[in-house]
């Protein structure tokens, strides 16, 4: 986990590295400065010697100086490295997540990811600033003091076999039961992000049925889980202070008491009590240094089991031996006895044995009730997701024979949620065709019948959509996003449902556009109205993720009973 994670340091290596270097001189000032200091009193002041005493204050106050410089240093390089190494975990992270299909998505859900991302890299990147600083100063500081302690009066420096051993014991005991609490903590922050964005993403209907207090009253409840979850966590680790402090001020009142009587006695000498008294003090801080950073690894342990957990995550889809020269003739599709589920459980299936041809250029309507797996049916074309068993061709190849990118490009999707980004209404269109020219944008919004609300906006195609495209209404975003997968000039175009929020009117000008403007594209149109896919060359009826049946509409109204129903219950509908 460690080296997955040290990987990330990269091109900030140096910074990692200078920054020990410089806490190491500072530790080594810090350590020589008390033994100056004693020399000054025991023979300097107490010799009576005035120059002797100047020029060790000078040397005394230079290595205070170097001291005080090697921990600015460590500070800045730290700094540099910490925020450097943040920065490529989450760019690692963020590259992986553009990897996953959807069920790895589905099974990290999107609010967790979020934490991963924010939380829980800042709480490894806290952590790793604190090692390359503290895990050299605190364990070199605690060596060089107890030296310098022992070479001063072994006999005195006996206090600590009595108060590490305790410390150590006292810790261990500590970070075991703290690491799970961290890892409930997490999850609840997990929990309050989902809260949070299902909120934000549903804040109009949230207003429209006046739901804020009830809204509020569940962040709230998150929120107090968090705040327990943290509480429960940190009265744990909290022990660790007052138990240092306690072990220190005990540690110093012994060294007092049996230094002083060795001062009376004649063996020890007044600055060398002092010193000893500093190095114990300078000892005992290290310790606290090092539980301090045994804390926070153990805060963070919890942190970098999560984020290693997202870069061992393979995905579902993967390409690895596919050809990357191969790429689909036309927009010929074949369905050659295809089941899927979602649980990847034959049990459980959510389309069953599916065997359909499509030919290339057809218009297909797609046509049943919900829960019957239209739109499974369409993601499975550009390996949004895996077949379960069976195999789909497109152009004549198995879709998994293509790079994912190459099958994707020939395949534009028009998806029943229509995300918009932030940017201008070009900037959006782009993502069909980075290289598009203005007029080519313009023939595909006039195709999707968005042309002539976009020139009515008084920046037109520079109008800035906000984030989400919430400057525009739905109708107008299902346009624009018709208009985007255009833009890609594909082999096949689905469009799941994407006409929904447009009149009967708008809806029938896009379809005839289709007809006359995409001749040799396959379009696949999944809608609720048979008025949008009458028109159609072919129409598949599902059910509950079986094929009832798949012909024109002429001979569906004939012979198949489900879409004899549907039609009756709409036209009576619009009669009505």
């Amino acid at each position: 986990m460690l080296k997955k994670l040290l990987s990330c340091v990269g091109e900030y290596k140096k910074y990692a590295i200078l920054t020990p270097i410089v806490m190491l001189g500072e530790v080594i000032m810090e350590v020589l400065i008390p033994l100056v200091m004693a020399c000054i009193v025991d023979y300097g002041i107490g010799g009576g010697d005035t120059s002797y005493t100047v020029k060790m204050g000078l040397l005394m106050a230079l290595m205070a100086i170097f001291s005080l410089a090697c921990g600015a240093l460590g500070g800045k390089f730290a700094a540099k490295a910490g925020m450097g190494f943040a920065k490529n975990v989450r760019k690692k992270l963020f590259d992986k997540v553009q990897d996953f299909s959807f069920a790895n998505v589905d099974k990290f859900s999107t609010a967790s990811l979020v934490t991963r991302l924010t939380t829980d890299v800042t709480n490894v990147q806290n952590t790793f600033m604190m090692i390359i600083r503290m895990a050299v100063r605190a364990p070199f500081m605690f060596l060089f003091a107890l030296i310098m302690a022992i070479s001063i009066n072994a006999k005195l420096a006996m206090v600590f076999l009595i108060a590490i051993p305790v410390l150590v014991v006292a810790m261990v005991i500590i970070i075991s039961k703290a690491f799970p609490r961290f890892e409930k903590m997490l999850s609840k922050y997990d929990a309050l992000n989902s809260r949070v964005q299902e909120n934000l993403i549903g804040i109009r209907v949230v207003k429209a049925f006046v739901r804020e207090k009830f809204e509020g009253e569940k962040f709230v409840a998150s929120a107090d889980d968090v705040r327990a979850a943290q509480v429960n966590a940190e009265k744990i680790v909290i022990l660790g202070q007052p138990l240092m402090q306690i072990t220190m001020y005990a540690c110093i009142v012994a060294v007092i008491y049996f230094g002083g009587n060795m001062v009376i006695g004649g063996t020890m000498l007044i600055g060398q009590l002092s010193s000893f008294i500093t190095y114990i003090t300078q000892i005992l801080m290290s310790l606290m240094m090092l539980s301090m950073i045994f804390v926070m690894t153990t805060i963070s342990m919890a942190s970098m089991h999560r984020i290693v957990e997202i870069f061992d995550e393979v995905p579902d889809i993967a390409d690895y031996n596919a050809d990357p020269e191969l790429l689909p003739e036309d927009g010929s599709i074949v369905f050659d006895n295809v089941s899927f589920s979602y649980a990847k459980d034959k049990d459980k299936l959510n389309l069953k044995n599916i065997d359909i041809s499509i030919r290339s250029g057809e218009t297909i309507g797609v046509i049943g009730g919900t829960g019957s797996a239209k739109s499974t049916l369409v993601q499975l074309i550009p390996r949004l997701y895996d077949v379960l068993d069976g195999r789909i061709l497109v152009g004549g190849y198995d879709v998994r024979d293509y790079k994912i990118d190459n099958l994707r490009n020939e395949v534009a999707m028009v998806l029943q949620k229509n995300v918009l980004f932030s940017g201008t209404i070009k900037d959006n269109l782009r993502w069909g065709n980075e290289n598009a020219t203005d007029e080519e944008i313009i023939e595909a919004c006039k195709q999707a019948q968005a042309h002539d609300f976009v020139m009515s906006f008084p920046d037109g195609y520079d109008t800035d959509l906000g984030q989400g495209g919430v400057n525009v209404s739905g109708g107008q975003k299902q346009r624009l996003c018709i208009a985007r997968a255009l833009l890609k000039k594909p082999k096949i175009v689905i469009m799941d449902d994407s006409t929904s929020a447009v009149d009967t009117a708008t809806d029938a000008k896009i379809r005839h556009a289709f007809k006359t403007e995409l001749a040799d594209t396959t379009t696949i149109i999944i809608a609720q109205r048979i008025s949008s896919v009458a028109e159609a060359d072919r129409i598949i009826v599902l059910d509950d993720g079986n094929i009832d049946a798949f012909d024109t509409h002429e001979n569906l109204l004939k012979t198949n009973k489900i879409y004899r129903e549907v039609y009756t219950s709409q036209q009576k509908g619009a009669e009505e």
